[in-house]
């Protein structure tokens, strides 16, 4: 068994863990009300948009904007993935690093050459382990965004899949990130923002992510005979419309995003903590256990000690 000093120093720094991890949790508590209020009160702007900028592309007949086709001769494609700045958030790093490694691995499969964003410090300091190359890297507040990295962010992955393929340009656009379900349940998503997928009214939710994209499919737009009819009359022309509208639709998506995994990343610390701290309680009752029962031994070895001298002096005596 070990020493009492031993046990007591095993018990001292648990204890000073405990307090650490109770105070992390404290903490994320303070945050999460507000993350998730600004992450729900987002939704509603960014899904409005998105229904604008689908009922515009679905009223549109032979439309060739980049917001719904892209040249699919171009193999590359751009991959953003949003990670935490800090630990001690349990797995909510490395389940976003996992759902972007595969949908890698399946890019990788059908041909596709993707071109690595990473937002997080944690996602960063992962690739850059590992000598993968990123594109471009963005860390700061991962649990409070604002909007000037959503908009820094959005500028970036625009003008990436703006510019010609001969340029380097890229052909689509993936997020992926952590959605905020409620304070016990966060599921990693991945969904494509460029081309835009036009869904008919009797299929899925668009706004619903896609757990597994199928690169280079485009969607139909305004076939002829479709569900939809050309409803709009477009000033000064359906280019220059969705030309000023294609930037507030890609920052409102990567801003929603952002909100959601911030909040998402404040659940999932509280959570991480709250374990932790209950584990390190749990720990400092067994530890302290052992310490009792490694006194009572010692005390239990010294009175059998005394004992046995005085029988051996009252032996000599007689």
């Amino acid at each position: 068994m070990a020493s009492q000093l031993a046990f007591k120093s095993r018990i001292a720094s648990t204890r000073a863990l405990e307090k650490i991890f109770n105070a992390q949790e404290m903490i994320a508590s303070s945050h999460i009300a507000k993350a998730r209020t600004v992450a729900l009160d987002a939704k509603p702007y960014s899904d409005a948009i998105f229904d604008a900028v689908q009922a515009l592309v679905a009223h549109t007949d032979d439309i060739r904007h980049p917001i719904v086709r892209k040249d699919e001769k171009n193999p590359r494609v751009a991959v953003l993935a949003l990670t935490a700045d800090r630990g001690m958030a349990g797995a909510y790093t490395s389940s976003v690093i996992r759902e972007t490694e595969s949908l890698l691995e399946r890019l990788d499969r059908q041909g596709r050459q993707p071109e690595l964003f990473v937002y997080g410090r944690r996602g960063i300091s992962y690739y850059k382990y590992r000598n993968r190359d990123i594109a471009r890297t963005w860390e700061g507040e991962s649990d409070r965004p604002g909007v000037n990295v959503a908009r820094e962010i959005s500028d970036a992955l625009l003008e990436t899949y703006m510019t010609p393929a001969e340029k380097g340009g890229v052909s689509e656009l993936y997020i992926v990130f952590t959605e905020f379900i409620n304070m016990v349940v966060q599921k990693v998503r991945v969904l494509r923002m460029l081309p835009l997928e036009l869904v008919r009214p009797d299929e899925e939710d668009p706004q619903q992510a896609v757990d597994s994209p199928e690169p280079g499919d485009q969607g139909t737009v305004g076939e002829p005979g479709s569900h939809y009819a050309a409803l709009y009359d477009f000033e000064p022309s359906p280019q220059e419309v969705l030309d000023a509208v294609l930037p507030k639709y890609i920052q409102s998506r990567i801003h929603e995003c952002l909100l959601t995994s911030a909040a998402s990343e404040t659940a999932s610390r509280q959570n991480a903590m709250h374990t932790a701290t209950d584990n390190a309680r749990s720990l400092i009752d067994d530890l302290t256990r052992k310490l009792n029962a490694s006194r009572q031994a010692s005390i239990t070895q010294e009175l059998t000690e005394i004992v046995g001298s005085a029988d051996a002096l009252n032996k000599e005596e007689e």
